[in-house]
């Protein structure tokens, strides 16, 4: 059985893997529809842009920009040999995801590197988000813009956690995030743009969390993550992550990029907290981070 090319376009359109082809020059010339889908931008959108220009600009774990610095898919096509790895895109929604990128370069039939394909892999625990939503909408405990549980269901959450330390001595930390500047924001552009930035925030957070963590809308533009079985410094890099993605992510007003940040405080539960007092230390802990200049983690 022999092939034509739209047999083989039709095959790679209907994978689940994410795939576009580069020139050269990093111009994009074919964008399939899994693409499409993981990042929201279509191919009309893309083809014949650079790949850097607003589309996916992937960052790294600490949030550092690759497209112009260490991009695999520039390092492939300078040197004619595949690269993996693990980095962020931006999602035309502003979020940031999680993804798995494998880059290998294309040659001319005389072996010289005309090109480059990038197949990248959703990394979201997809499964695990969508049993939450259902949960979460059953007992209307989800936070209807955002999509996180709200402060009904987090209060809950965290009688539980404690109610877990007290029997089996599970410890664990909370994370509370608090956008930066989020009122210039709604003076500036207004409350529609204002619950975009958080639906963006929102999702980010949510893209890049545990399955077995809650992080919820703890009111305005406010947000509390509850993380399980963590030991204090990998809750402080948690944080920072956290708060180096969102700081990489943007929605777009009229092709001008618009970012934001956040101020994190991270705490573990010690044995003499209540829920009160740890929200509050994890609050007291985001207000450091305020006058400290934002957009950073104070641990404590």
């Amino acid at each position: 059985m022999e092939l034509n090319n739209k047999a083989y376009l039709q095959i790679i359109d209907n994978l689940n893997d994410g795939i576009y082809i580069v020139d050269r020059q990093r111009r994009i010339i074919y964008w399939n529809d899994a693409a499409e889908h993981i990042s929201g931008f279509s191919a009309n959108e893309v083809v014949g842009n650079s790949c850097a220009d607003n589309i996916l600009c992937h960052v790294d774990g600490c949030g550092t920009n690759l497209c112009t610095g260490s991009c695999p898919l520039a390092a492939t096509i300078a040197e004619g040999a595949a690269h993996t790895a693990d980095v962020y895109l931006h999602h035309k929604d502003g979020t940031r995801i999680p993804v798995c990128v494998r880059v290998n370069p294309i040659t001319d039939d005389t072996g010289n590197i005309i090109g480059a394909v990038e197949i990248f892999t959703d990394l979201r625990n997809k499964l695990a988000n969508e049993i939450r939503l259902k949960y979460l909408e059953q007992l209307a405990m989800l936070d209807r813009l955002t999509n996180l549980a709200n402060r009904h269901y987090l209060e809950r959450e965290l009688d539980v956690s404690f109610e877990a330390k007290k029997r089996y001595g599970s410890l664990f930390g909370i994370l509370f995030m608090d956008i930066d500047n989020f009122k210039q924001v709604n003076d500036l552009y207004g409350h529609d743009v204002g619950d975009r930035v958080l639906q963006f925030v929102a999702g980010t957070i949510s893209a890049n969390s545990r399955p077995f963590d809650l992080y919820g809308r703890w009111g305005g533009e406010e947000f509390v993550g509850i993380v399980r079985n963590i030991a204090p410094d990998d809750l402080c890099n948690l944080g920072q992550r956290l708060r180096s993605l969102v700081g990489e992510s943007f929605i777009l007003l009229e092709d001008i990029p618009l970012r934001v940040t956040i101020s994190v405080g991270a705490t573990m539960v010690t044995d003499s907290d209540s829920v009160t007092t740890l929200v509050r230390r994890a609050d007291e802990l985001m207000y450091q981070s305020k006058v400290a200049g934002k957009n950073c983690v104070t641990v404590g």
